[in-house]
């Protein structure tokens, strides 16, 4: 670490999209609609699919909604695809939650700790670079399709599954966020711009396990939320919680008076304080010309 500056003051909050921010999965408010697709009979085939063919569930989705597409002979663009995610509905209060928690880093921080958002989905990117809460977002990883010369969506060039968003958190970690970044060389940690303490991993189910036992792991927090309604998702979220992949469980509700706006805050609290513990180590090191 340098003898004259601190630079780990950046908390980053990462979501998963679906189930997390969202309820349903995004395809279900966008693209199966506008293709008269059920929903229940569209994952039902993807399940068979992948179990016959033993394929990557998320390439066997990706793939058949092209090819959904092409027999009813519907083109798909990106800004198609942009367009539907407009309309996306989301969990009460998801639309003033960053904002909001902006607002409480910046003041609990004293202006000198900043709070960045990311989503890391393995729903579609082209959908997400739509949504009405866009803005909020450093970055969204997501999978992606590769679009031809006449701007329609012909395959998947990215693909995003429950153990492979692991690498985007390092990224995140790292400071490599761009793709084309390689995240392979050691870095030491005190020269990570993101330290893994001061992350925070919110998702809903057993498909962001590997993610939030990364983030445990390595020192930092992670939360499961569920549908207030939902019996099963609530299981879900308590088996987590009695395993210790999570901190906290709490209702999918973003409001501000809301239990999981309480425990978030509460995980921001006590980051601070780590990043006013750890600058002021620096500092006095520093104050006598030592290196940490």
């Amino acid at each position: 670490m340098s003898k004259t500056s601190f630079f780990q003051n950046t908390i980053a909050i990462v979501y998963d999209f679906d189930g997390t921010l969202s309820p349903q999965p995004m395809q279900e408010y966008t693209v199966l609609p506008k293709l008269g697709i059920k929903p229940d009979h569209f994952w039902s085939q993807v399940e068979q699919e992948s179990k016959e063919t033993v394929s990557e569930k998320m390439l066997v989705y990706m793939r058949l909604l092209l090819e959904e597409a092409h027999a009813r002979k519907i083109n798909i663009s990106r800004s198609d695809f942009q367009a539907m995610g407009k309309h996306i509905p989301y969990f009460p209060g998801v639309e003033d939650w960053f904002p909001r928690l902006n607002a409480y880093v910046s003041k609990q921080g004293l202006g000198k700790i900043n709070l960045r958002h990311y989503i890391v989905s393995a729903g579609m990117k082209e959908i997400l670079e739509g949504i009405s809460i866009r803005s909020y977002f450093r970055q969204i990883y997501a999978s992606e399709y590769h679009f031809n010369f006449q701007g329609i969506a012909t395959f998947p060039k990215v693909l995003i599954t429950d153990t492979t968003k692991t690498q985007y958190l390092f990224r995140v970690n790292k400071g490599k966020e761009a793709l084309d970044e390689s995240i392979n060389e050691h870095m030491p940690e005190h020269d990570r711009p993101i330290p893994f303490q001061n992350i925070i991993y919110i998702g809903d189910g057993m498909t962001d396990v590997p993610s939030m036992a990364l983030t445990k792991k390595n020192g930092g927090h992670t939360i499961a939320v569920y549908p207030k309604r939902s019996r099963h998702d609530r299981e879900t979220c308590v088996k987590l919680l009695s395993a210790k992949r999570v901190d906290f469980i709490a209702p999918a509700d973003y409001g501000p008076d809301s239990k999981l706006s309480a425990r978030v805050e509460l995980l921001l609290d006590a980051i601070i304080a780590d990043i006013a513990y750890r600058h002021e180590v620096a500092t006095c090191w520093a104050e006598h010309h030592l290196d940490l």
